[in-house]
């Protein structure tokens, strides 16, 4: 019989498609070396008993608590790791605004790397804590931090992919707060790239460089056009924000007379390793390209309730073929916790469907076919994540890594709403994704190492 690493023995919840969701109940999870799931033993299978037989006495055999289930772990696709340090702060003000007034400020403040070093380990430490173990990041323009966010990362067990931001453009970003000139910003981010890449060498879990234009209103044409080549040149990740509200979305109209995802497009910026931000005044078209590209959505819904001027037509993206996982936006969005962002999505689509103008008729008034359930929400933020990166992660499945958050819902403190010992398991899970806290996630693995327990 195979020496696992580890084995657990438990009930798990896991997306088997956007719509719907696998419950392995009381099933064995044998996990191999390298930290994916070799095998899945079911009860009835004869493996199970022999199994139990072999492995239930060594330290590495994990039998979950009664009250105890397993999730994947979340996959946040959009956080801006440096704001962290004012999340909560001053989401009242319109994006342009809130950028130059606070956001730039702060983030200049990271040429300090010990000012950086403080808050990048209290951010992935926090999001580890609530369940996310693979983390999209902007960090800054300043290449020795960024590459502190991806060290921290690596560190802590966290598969991060990580972004030195770009913004070259002397017109449009403050004279504090930029890349030095375009050279300057492009040979950073090559030198970037390849640090990232020798550190991943040694990263079970894989940390991996982003090529990182902040938007376009803050990038010169030459650097977008440099940063597509250095793309392609590394075949590496790409992130940006893309048609984010009715300013962003209006400013690259007339600066191109084109939409984001076109204008992106030509500089090389949508591939199949893109992720794009918000998205939310993407037309039919630019939707058709995402999916011709391989482009994924990242889906922010409680940053775009405060920045992004809409709701955005999830449901109809996904029905065209986009790829779609779920972003927090730290600190456009004021939650670390993919749980809150789940609970949003599901909020908002339901709204965008019904409408909120209560002085049209109620025919009149949203646009059908917009909601999604739950159980969507909860693929976007794990299966549609792992898609949307392309890695094979978000699910409880073979092969896949073993990415996983112990939720326990009869903790003291926290304890879930379940008081029948036989209520199905199906409403288990709902009660899980709306009621969950961070104390409730009682341990989170990332590549089959444990990377945090309460």
């Amino acid at each position: 019989m195979k020496n696992y690493k580890q084995i657990f023995r438990g009930t798990a919840f896991t997306s088997k498609s956007p719509k719907e969701i696998q419950i392995l109940k009381d099933h064995l999870f044998c996990i191999q070396a390298d930290g994916s799931i070799e095998k899945i033993v079911a009860p009835d299978e004869p493996d199970y008993q022999l199994l139990l037989d072999a492995y239930q006495d060594k330290n590495y055999f994990h039998s979950l608590k009664e009250g105890q289930y397993l999730l994947p772990g979340f996959i946040d696709l959009h956080v801006h790791a440096p704001q962290w340090a004012q999340s909560g702060t001053a989401l009242d003000i319109p994006l342009y605004d809130w950028l130059n007034t606070y956001t730039f400020p702060l983030e200049s403040k990271f040429a300090d790397l010990d000012f950086a070093k403080a808050i990048y380990e209290d951010v992935v430490s926090t999001l580890l804590a609530n369940g996310t173990t693979t983390a999209l990041y902007f960090a800054t323009v300043h290449k020795e931090a960024s590459l502190l966010l991806a060290e921290i990362c690596a560190h802590k067990g966290q598969r991060g992919l990580v972004g030195k931001v770009v913004m070259d453009d002397p017109q449009q970003n403050p004279d504090f707060y930029r890349d030095a000139d375009t050279p300057t910003a492009l040979a950073d981010t090559e030198e970037f790239i390849l640090a990232v890449k020798e550190l991943a060498k040694t990263t079970k879990q894989g940390v991996y460089p982003v090529v990182t234009p902040r938007f376009i209103p803050s990038c010169t044409d030459e650097a977008l056009k440099g940063l597509g080549q250095l793309a392609a040149k590394y075949d590496t990740y790409v992130q940006s924000h893309c048609s984010e509200s009715d300013w962003a979305h209006g400013y690259v109209k007339d600066r191109f007379n084109k939409n984001d995802a076109f204008a992106l497009h030509d500089f090389g910026l949508l591939r199949d390793k893109s992720v794009m931000a918000h998205c939310n005044f993407l037309d039919d078209p630019d939707a058709e390209l995402f999916a011709e590209t391989g482009t994924a959505v990242a889906h922010c819904p409680i940053s775009n309730a405060y920045f992004a001027n809409s709701v955005i037509p999830i449901a109809h993206f996904h029905a065209k073929g986009v790829e779609i996982g779920l972003g927090s936006d730290i600190s456009g969005g004021f939650s670390p916790s993919l749980f809150d962002n789940i609970r949003q999505a599901v909020i908002s689509s339901r709204m965008l469907e019904d409408g909120v103008n209560t002085s049209l008729p109620a025919q009149e008034r949203g646009v059908p076919g917009s909601r999604i359930t739950v159980h969507e929400a909860f693929y976007l933020a794990t299966a549609g994540g792992g898609e949307s990166l392309s890695l094979p992660i978000g699910r409880i499945e073979e092969k896949f890594a073993w990415d996983v958050q112990i939720i326990d819902t009869k903790l003291p403190s926290a304890k879930l709403p379940i008081f029948d010992d036989k209520e199905a398991l199906e409403d288990v899970f709902q009660k899980i994704l709306y009621l969950v806290r961070p104390e409730n996630i009682r341990e989170v693995w990332v590549q089959g190492e444990q990377v945090h327990s309460r």
